[in-house]
């Protein structure tokens, strides 16, 4: 037995209690930026293998969830990029055919919503409104709305975790709450 083995040992166990008690909350974080929950699971993945493979470089300067939300961010960034690529590649006309075999010559079909329930609670409506509406906020916004408001994060919190100034950081979520409410203004209205 090498005399290192032992420390390895001891440094698995603490990065799987870091991951037990991060998982979720990165997690949520990554599905909030992304809007989709198999990339979002992938992503925590993702973060908590890059996380493991830096861990010995971990300063212990910020908050071990900062730290963490860094490495989840740039790989929100990348994936938000990627997408963007993708999507400049790969236009499709809703008229154009079908590749599918069974249905050749048919075309794509949007599906119509305006035909939904009637009677749905206020509760649920209002807040689906609100995720649409924060899922429409430019990315630089929609980060420091999910940072505060879905992880409750002080404004210093969110500095260390983007590296934006305090003023950036109040000027950006003032500006993303009056997106939303711009946005949202027909829902609360009396």
């Amino acid at each position: 037995m090498k005399p290192s083995e032992p420390e390895d040992d001891d440094r698995k166990l603490d990065f799987t209690a870091l991951v037990a008690k991060y998982e979720k909350r990165i997690f949520n974080v990554i599905y909030r930026m992304l809007g989709d929950y198999e990339e979002a699971a992938d992503l925590t993945q993702e973060t908590f293998i890059s996380a493991f493979r830096h861990y010995d470089r971990f300063r212990g300067d910020s908050k071990v969830f900062t730290w963490l939300f860094q490495i989840a961010r740039n790989l929100c960034i990348n994936r938000v990029r990627q997408r963007e690529r993708q999507r400049s590649l790969h236009i499709e006309s809703l008229d154009q055919p079908r590749d599918l075999d069974d249905e050749k010559g048919s075309t794509r079909e949007v599906p119509d919503w305006s035909n939904s329930p009637q009677i749905v609670l206020e509760d649920k409506e209002l807040r689906e409104k609100i995720m649409a509406a924060i899922d429409t906020l430019p990315p630089d916004y929609k980060e420091v709305v999910v940072l505060r408001e879905f992880q409750n994060l002080s404004y210093n919190e969110i500095v260390e975790a983007t590296g934006l100034s305090l003023e950036n950081v109040k000027t950006r979520l003032s500006r993303a709450r009056g997106m939303l409410r711009r946005k949202l203004e027909s829902y609360y209205k009396p």
